[in-house]
């Protein structure tokens, strides 16, 4: 099997590094990719937004899947051009990358799918705003409704910053949802999806604040980990069943089946379980910790969701390990952030046992040297027996990469590992326990 991988992160070369580890895949490609992914295998410098070009490269490479890693091209129509092609592709239609392009549609659709979310309301002018905020009072939450790379949200206790984030919304010419505030612990869910079925992989938590305590504003998270020791009984089944499940019925109901990766985000509250929101496509950084665990071959896993066969796809199978994510980002991040510094002690990073690092925003210089590209440059990703070893073993590695300017968390999996994280059980609103498989 021939795979084209679409994007420039991180996802993205940790999920070429998975499809590389699959006997059923003999080749793999990847447009634009980074300077890890040039590493491992063939890149092309097309516009990965183009559905026109990125289905006349699957083409020309004669590619059996395509996966779309990110949510620009997938909110772009990328996918749509390549199933045009006949090609199969693992990643939603335009339409149906509304449930992350929109998220007014999305509280939409899981109204009419009875999911548990936050309650919302839309706003599109500065008095619609200020009569929602105080309808749900301290701490607001604002969205901006369209695509904003996981940082178009504001949680704050101030209602004139509150106001202002609506504000910058308005003057964009969009709009913005607000909603009540979750209490709980965060968790992020990845369900394969094929238009009728679907599977969920292993829960993960990712950190979206730039600091240590979950402070500072909001990035496309600095750090992930998973499994989650301390995640209730019966979360996977209830994903499914009562979020997962429904969603993909109400999609196919209204004519646009949802073929990909449903990713959703949950806050485990005092009130039960309540989604945060939707994306279409793998987390980032969360992919990386969870697919360093996937033992199940992914390429076949994929293809199978593009086919429509996800009933008939191999069963999942995890290591036994703990894997953890440390995100490496540039100065000044998630602001402006400085790019263009060599990024050096990689090589002995990858040296460490159950140590490796996935690239994000990187390239190679005119002399073939990495450098910073972009915001989040790296992720040290490290496997232990337990989450305190991968822990260890993911500073180590991230005490070996030398970026001037860089920055990152020292906090990612801290509270579980030290048993802080307590989920509150709600009266009502659960289904009957079951064990989760990890």
């Amino acid at each position: 099997m021939k795979v084209l991988v679409i994007g420039p992160g991180g996802r993205e070369h940790a999920i070429v590094r998975s499809l590389l580890a699959d006997p059923n895949v003999s080749e793999v490609h990847a447009a634009p990719g980074n300077a890890g992914i040039g590493k491992l295998v063939p890149t092309y410098a097309i516009d990965g937004n183009d559905p026109d070009a990125v289905a006349a490269l699957a083409t020309k490479l004669g590619v059996d899947l395509v996966v779309v890693g990110p949510e620009a091209p997938l909110a772009a129509g990328v996918s749509d051009a390549v199933r045009a092609a006949g090609i199969p592709v693992f990643g939603p239609s335009k339409a149906a990358a509304q449930l992350e392009a929109s998220k007014a549609f999305a509280k939409q659709v899981m109204a009419e799918a009875g999911v548990p979310t936050a309650m919302a309301r839309v706003a599109s002018t500065a008095e619609e705003a200020a009569d929602a905020l105080d309808t749900f009072g301290a701490p607001y939450v604002v969205k901006d409704d369209g695509l904003a790379a996981g940082k178009g949200v504001v949680v704050t206790n101030n209602r004139d910053e509150a106001l202002a984030h609506a504000q910058s919304c308005f003057d964009a010419g969009g709009s913005v949802v607000i909603e009540e505030f979750l209490d709980g612990p965060e968790v992020s869910v990845f369900v394969l999806c094929d238009g009728r079925n679907t599977v969920a992989l292993s829960p993960a938590q990712d950190f979206k604040r730039i600091f240590d305590n979950d402070e500072g504003p909001n990035t496309g998270g600095m750090g992930a980990y998973t499994p989650l020791e301390w995640a209730p009984e019966g979360l996977v089944q209830e994903v499914i069943e009562r979020v997962a499940q429904p969603t993909v019925n109400e999609m196919a109901h209204r004519g646009t089946p949802f073929v990909g990766v449903l990713f959703v985000g949950l806050a485990l509250t005092s009130r039960g379980t309540r989604v945060i929101e939707f994306n279409v496509r793998f987390g980032d950084p969360e992919t990386q910790a969870v697919l360093a665990r996937l033992k199940t071959p992914l390429g076949a896993l994929l293809l199978a969701a593009a086919k429509g066969e996800l009933d008939k796809a191999e069963e999942l199978r995890w290591s036994r390990d703990t894997a953890v994510a440390v995100v490496v980002a540039s100065e000044n991040y998630p602001d402006t952030p400085r790019t263009g510094d060599r990024i050096r002690g990689l090589k002995k990073v990858d040296e460490l046992e159950g140590v490796h690092v996935i690239h994000a925003g990187t390239k190679l210089d005119e002399e073939g040297k990495v450098v910073s590209a972009g915001g989040r440059v790296l992720a040290v990703v490290a496997l232990g027996t337990d989450l305190v070893e991968a822990r260890e073993r993911a500073y180590d590695g991230v005490e070996l990469v030398q970026l001037e300017g860089g920055q990152f968390r020292t906090d990612i999996g801290r509270k579980a590992a030290r048993g802080e994280i307590k989920v509150m059980a709600p009266s009502t609103g659960t289904l009957p326990v079951t064990k989760t498989k990890a």
